[in-house]
């Protein structure tokens, strides 16, 4: 038997229901760590959990390390950044990104979405689609919503007959209405249907 969220989740949205009754819940091991998972953002322009591109991956294995800190950054900067060619706009990312981290001694666990948006929107160039991806994997809050997400926008279209030309993020955020305070599931949940095909 599903557990007490998916149940709701199911009985909330007929798409969903279909899709929990025939895949695992998404399970990953979180890093726990929002400064290496915004590094993963602004290298691949996506978040580790969901790269298939492994340009994150590559960089560190370049530099040596396992794991990506404040401390060790140097690695990154002198082996793997030259490879990467970044555009001059993320290198002012990382640059503000560092500033920050250097100043800042805040524990994100202990503070509401809200703060937490407030606080990594600070950084020059770390737009919502970021400050959601770490809500929603790195510090797995339960009522995520990234609307402003390629691939969920893509499957929702595709699941729930959605007009993309039309006021697409009103269409999505009226889907959405209905997980109520389980948006992260559903949102997981959707974005696994592009490994695994449902019938």
């Amino acid at each position: 038997m599903k557990p007490e969220n998916e149940i709701i989740l199911a009985k909330s949205d007929p798409i969903l229901e279909t899709i929990i009754s025939q895949i695992p819940k998404p399970i990953f091991e979180s890093t726990k760590d929002i400064f290496h998972d915004l590094l993963s953002c602004i290298l691949e322009q996506q978040i580790h959990y969901r790269s298939t591109k492994r340009i994150f991956a590559t960089a560190l294995e370049r530099a040596g390390i396992e794991h990506l800190t404040p401390e060790n950054f140097h690695l990154i900067e002198k082996y793997s950044l030259p490879q990467i060619k970044l555009a001059m706009r993320k290198y002012e990312t990382i640059v503000s990104l560092m500033h920050y981290w250097r100043n800042s001694d805040l524990d994100f666990n202990q503070l509401t979405d809200e703060e937490v948006a407030s606080q990594l929107s600070s950084i020059k160039g770390i737009g919502k689609w970021t400050i959601d991806m770490i809500l929603l994997y790195t510090l797995q809050r339960p009522n995520v919503f990234p609307y402003d997400d390629f691939h969920l926008k893509e499957i929702m279209v595709k699941l729930y007959g959605l007009n993309p030309n039309v006021k697409l993020k009103a269409q999505m955020l009226g889907i959405a209405e209905k997980w109520e305070n389980q948006k992260s599931l559903a949102v997981l949940y959707l974005l696994e249907t592009k490994k695994v095909k449902i019938v």
